[in-house]
């Protein structure tokens, strides 16, 4: 039997039963479909976040309190032992090889006039930080000085969700907003940044670090970015930085990590979860094939006269075999196809509101999977009707 007249006969018993080989499909659909949007939805949050942290700026090692496996209090927290001091140390020190900023965090509720911005981050750091952190863009207005740095004056460079909530339609430059009871005046407003696992980075305000260890009576900080002013001397800044800090600390007292490394780390994380999310999505396409085997099963049982019968008239039992099997892998295949459209519409519209990005080889993998598990789960149908005894078949009731 040649592959068209396969076609023309799998063809005409699928279309025998609409609604039957519709309601089989529709296991491969949502397997497909499921497949093709929880992966575009993890490799879109990859791509984004990848992004995020590039364009925190070019050449950058980051100094962060304690270390996996350090040393911890009896509660189970890691210690902060990382002060302004340490990062006047490194300024002094890498200032031929390197740009320093470091960072004063904290989260506090803003006010202006009858508006409140509750849970807003407030970062307290150095003059350079735009320097360094190459995202902090101005959209109007100015970034402050390093005179209003070292004098604490009490100014702010606010985000655009800060602008939205207290001067929604006010321009902020000159006006006074109060940070956790302080009164800062407003000089500079950023560009949007975005959000990064739900945090809003827009939903920020920037103030000198000596106005915001004097307010929240803090020394220590929460993280030091070292810049690099060549790529060439990443390593070298990593290393002098290391030697630097273990004069005073111990080694899980931080953690020295560079861009590279962040990124690395980050898509190693982030491709899990999308190997796990498509991992998750198979499940259901299995169980669309084990839908597709009973149906066929049944089918067999149904037309076991017809298989009787064209055995009678000299059928083999590889064109029987085929003919079943084709019709599985076509059920398959087509709601393969209806699976990959209804992924990458879903994933256009979604793309709207939040992160996703359809890959070329989820696409791939989804359609091959469907003939895959046309071709395993249409095996055993095919096989059973293929082996009837042609004189059983024609006497089955």
């Amino acid at each position: 039997m040649n592959l068209q007249e396969l076609l023309r006969l799998s063809f005409s018993a699928l279309r025998a039963n609409k609604m039957r080989s519709l309601l089989t499909m529709l296991g491969v659909i949502i397997g497909v479909f499921a497949v093709i949007l929880l992966v575009s939805i993890g490799s879109g949050l990859q791509k984004y976040i990848t992004d995020q942290i590039s364009g925190l700026g070019s050449n950058l090692v980051f100094v962060i309190p304690g270390r996996v496996g350090g040393a911890r209090t009896p509660g189970g927290q890691q210690t902060n032992k990382l002060v302004i001091n340490d990062a006047k140390k490194l300024d002094i020190k890498l200032r031929t090889i390197a740009d320093v900023g470091p960072v004063v965090q904290k989260t506090a509720t803003l006010k202006y006039n009858n508006k409140t911005d509750k849970g807003a981050s407030v970062l307290g750091t150095t003059a350079n930080y735009p320097d360094i952190i190459i995202n902090t863009a101005m959209e109007r207005g100015t970034f402050f000085t390093t005179s209003q740095e070292r004098s604490g004056a009490r100014v702010a460079v606010i985000g655009q969700t800060v602008k939205k909530t207290l001067f929604p339609n006010t321009n902020p430059i000159g006006k006074k907003v109060s940070v956790a009871g302080n009164r800062y005046t407003v000089i500079g407003v950023g560009k949007a940044r975005g959000s990064v696992f739900g945090i809003d980075q827009d939903n920020t305000v920037i103030v000198p670090i000596n106005a915001a260890q004097r307010q929240f009576g803090v020394t220590s900080v929460n993280t030091i970015y070292l810049s690099a002013k060549k790529p060439e001397l990443v390593g070298l800044v990593k290393r002098q930085a290391e030697s630097i800090l273990l004069q005073r600390l111990d080694e899980d007292d931080f953690t020295l990590q560079t861009q590279e490394q962040t990124l690395d780390t980050v898509s190693s994380i982030v491709g899990a979860l999308t190997v796990a999310l498509g991992g998750i999505a198979t499940i259901s396409l299995i169980v669309g094939g084990i839908g597709v085997m009973n149906i066929m099963l049944v089918s067999v049982t149904e037309r076991t006269k017809e298989i009787g019968l064209r055995k009678a008239l000299g059928a083999r039992r590889k064109d029987i075999l085929s003919q079943f099997l084709f019709e599985a892998v076509i059920l398959c295949l087509a709601g393969g196809l209806i699976g990959i459209i209804l992924g990458l519409g879903a994933s256009i519209i979604l793309s709207q509101f939040f992160i996703s990005e359809v890959t070329p080889w989820s696409v791939v993998l989804a359609f091959a999977f469907s003939v895959g598990v046309g071709v395993l789960f249409g095996m055993m149908p095919a096989v059973r009707a293929s082996r009837l005894s042609p004189i059983e078949a024609l006497r089955y009731e």
